[in-house]
């Protein structure tokens, strides 16, 4: 058991993950509490390497079975060497990607196999789940024109439609778990409606 409290934010590429985590995290730090704020892939220095392999658009030709271990990997270091510590020294911890981002991408995305990837994942991560879980919803067409081109943004809008799909259908499975926020209008307004599902609140 950990001391912490666990949540992540997820969503398309492009939908203001790293914005609202931020935002979160200054208004919980008001609050008093000491935060973590993290990511994957890459939230480690080998965690870091990962991630370009997973993102260099020059390597088209990574399977996506290596896909799925490659994100499972760089998991396992990151829960190994920073989100377990930080949650057992009682922090609450603020990461963008969990279990859920290779789901909805490899999962839905990919059409492969969801209790293989639910089975290495809980392997990689000990099993650790999210306390809550920000899913920030939006058109994918209008998230993916802010990003950069990287390996995986530069699949088919089909593609990212099944992703989006496949998050939705999480949060209807977890609804005590998975909130999914509106990601439409400022900044501020988004980061309100975060607030209040982290303060338990009916949005």
């Amino acid at each position: 058991m950990h001391k912490g409290l666990f949540i992540t934010l997820e969503g398309v590429d492009g939908v203001g993950k790293t914005t609202q985590a931020l935002l979160l995290k200054t208004r919980l730090e008001q609050k008093g509490q000491e935060v973590l704020h993290t990511f994957e892939p890459g939230g480690t220095a080998l965690g870091s390497r990962i991630r370009q392999l997973l993102l260099d658009p020059n390597h088209a030709e990574l399977s996506s079975m290596t896909e799925i271990l490659l994100y499972a990997a760089d998991r396992a270091q990151h829960v190994h060497e920073q989100v377990l510590p930080a949650l057992k020294a009682g922090k609450t911890v603020l990461c963008e990607r969990f279990v859920d981002s290779s789901l909805a991408y490899q999962g839905y995305g990919l059409g492969l196999d969801l209790d293989a990837i639910r089975a290495v994942n809980h392997w990689a991560t000990g099993g650790l789940v999210p306390d809550l879980t920000i899913y920030l919803d939006a058109d994918p067409a209008e998230c993916l024109a802010r990003t950069k081109k990287d390996r995986i943004a530069q699949r088919t809008l089909d593609y990212y439609g099944r992703v989006r799909a496949g998050f939705l259908a999480i949060a209807q499975a977890e609804p005590k778990r998975f909130k999914v926020i509106p990601a439409s209008g400022t900044l501020e307004e988004v980061a309100s409606r975060v607030l209040r599902a982290v303060e338990g609140e009916v949005l």
